[in-house]
């Protein structure tokens, strides 16, 4: 079959399959995230292994699928954005950097404890940890969207927090290859932090100052649908510079152009249009994606022990963690207890951290596998729990 026809047709049945198990996973009382994530595991390399399937015969077309996926992520994040009240996160500030700052060093800290007993060095089980403190606010964010609470203090808090741990995991990732690679030291690191940090300061000022006049005089122009163009450029701009020029993650930039746009009269109207093209493909793709890349086959028996141990921690972690930065920033038990639930999934930071390691030695394979599930699961449990934390949402939040 022709290349183009393949991908249309892998296309129309991860779409259509998503939207489905969406369906059925609300009808069953549970977010419609948990849904696509498991219909991604199904036809995944775990059971269907829907790639090796003889029609599709293209060794293009699981990465198209996975550049898609990255995409849906972007705008999946750019939409939480929009969510956002910089005034509730000016006020949560010291919990969300208590909840950041604990959410790192807890699982840091367990995932050294987890290591030792099973024959990991101390080097290896603090690269460990710091792959577990890696947090993906992806799928919570869409959770708490689905539940009408991302405005919440919680909600803002959450993703605040969700930033100061991306900012912090690449510094120590930064200063633990700084100390343990050779050829490199204190300078490399001082670099590395100096980049993000300006990077960083840049993008919150272009959004500041030129992102809200740059969308009004967007609308005026006789261009059709110039302020969504403006929106996937500078979204996709904030994207590039965060990962290329600061060493951030991708989906922070996405986040701030958000953030940036939320602050605009049209608001309103970027939303709808954004959140309407974003949840009809991109973000349910990215949803199926997690699944299609996780073979929960290659962990084999004698792994299942270390990666439930990895599993129990990587949960228990960021609750207590995240959670008790919260109780100390001032957030009452239960509302600190949700927004350590929110950063229990993890994603794609923690895999790239965990593919450094891997590259470098300081991960075995079965290691690798086992955080590689450790994503799935985390992402499985987090919406879960979350739902069990608030109230059944009215039918005007939901979405499948």
């Amino acid at each position: 079959m022709d290349p183009l026809l393949q991908f249309l047709l892998v296309l129309t049945l991860i779409i259509v399959a998503a939207k489905v198990a969406g369906y059925l996973s609300m009808r069953l009382g549970q977010p419609a995230v948990v849904g696509k994530l498991v219909m991604g595991l199904v036809l995944g390399p775990t059971v269907l292994n829907l790639f090796r399937w003889p029609v599709f015969s293209d060794t293009h077309l699981q990465p198209m699928i996975i550049e898609l996926a990255h995409l849906g992520v972007l705008f999946l994040m750019f939409v939480a954005g929009l969510e956002v009240d910089l005034g509730l996160m000016a006020a949560s500030g010291r919990s969300t950097m208590l909840a950041g700052v604990l959410g790192v060093l807890t699982p840091i800290g367990l995932g050294l404890l987890v290591a030792l007993p099973f024959g990991y060095t101390a080097q290896a089980g603090l690269f460990l940890g710091l792959v577990l403190a890696a947090t993906s606010v992806s799928i919570s964010a869409q959770t708490l969207m689905e539940l009408g609470v991302l405005r919440t203090p919680v909600g803002i808090a959450l993703l605040g927090a969700a930033v100061v741990d991306d900012v912090l995991v690449i510094v120590l990732l930064s200063l633990f290859t700084a100390v343990t690679g050779e050829g490199s030291g204190l300078l490399s690191v001082i670099v590395v932090v100096g980049k993000m940090l300006l990077v960083m300061a840049a993008i919150v000022l272009v959004g500041l100052r030129v992102v809200p006049p740059l969308a009004a005089r967007a609308e005026r122009l006789p261009i059709s649908e110039a302020v969504l163009s403006v929106v996937f450029v500078v979204t996709l701009v904030f994207a590039w510079a965060s990962e290329a020029l600061g060493g951030m993650a991708a989906i922070t930039g996405a986040f701030l152009a958000g953030v940036s746009f939320g602050r605009t009269s049209l608001r309103h109207t970027i939303d709808v249009k954004v959140r309407g093209l974003t949840y009809a493909w991109l973000v349910p793709i990215f949803f199926v994606s997690i699944g299609l890349q996780t073979d929960a086959r290659l962990l084999g028996w004698a792994g299942v022990p270390f990666a439930l141990a990895v599993i129990g921690v990587a949960i228990v972690a960021k609750v207590l963690g995240a959670g008790s930065g919260a109780r100390l920033g001032g957030f009452a038990n239960k509302d600190a207890l949700r927004l350590g639930v929110g950063m229990v999934s993890r994603g794609e930071v923690g895999l790239i951290v965990a593919s450094i390691g891997l590259k470098e030695g300081l991960l075995t394979t079965e290691a690798f596998t086992s955080l590689v599930i450790v994503v799935l699961v985390t992402t499985l449990v987090t919406p879960l729990l979350l739902r069990r934390l608030y109230p059944r949402p009215s039918a005007a939040h939901r979405g499948s």
